[in-house]
């Protein structure tokens, strides 16, 4: 059995939903151990990576700096 598959996987608001060009989708869920789980909801089977709270914390501070502006 998967573990993975209990979890309650949230999509990002900024997801685009539909699209026939293909959906840039971003997943995260809450593990029991309080770790947070990211994945590709293109591509759930392709692999998940794992924050903890506080590697989550440091990189959505980063995020909203614009620290990783130059990346898209």
């Amino acid at each position: 059995m998967n573990p993975l598959a209990n979890l309650t996987w949230r999509k990002s608001s900024f997801s685009n939903d539909g699209g026939s060009n293909g959906d840039t989708c971003v997943e995260a869920a809450e593990l029991p151990d309080g770790r947070i789980a990211i994945r590709n909801s293109n591509h759930p089977g392709d692999g998940v990576t794992y924050f903890t709270r506080a590697e989550m914390s440091a990189w959505l501070k980063g995020v909203k700096a614009g620290e990783f502006d130059d990346l898209t």
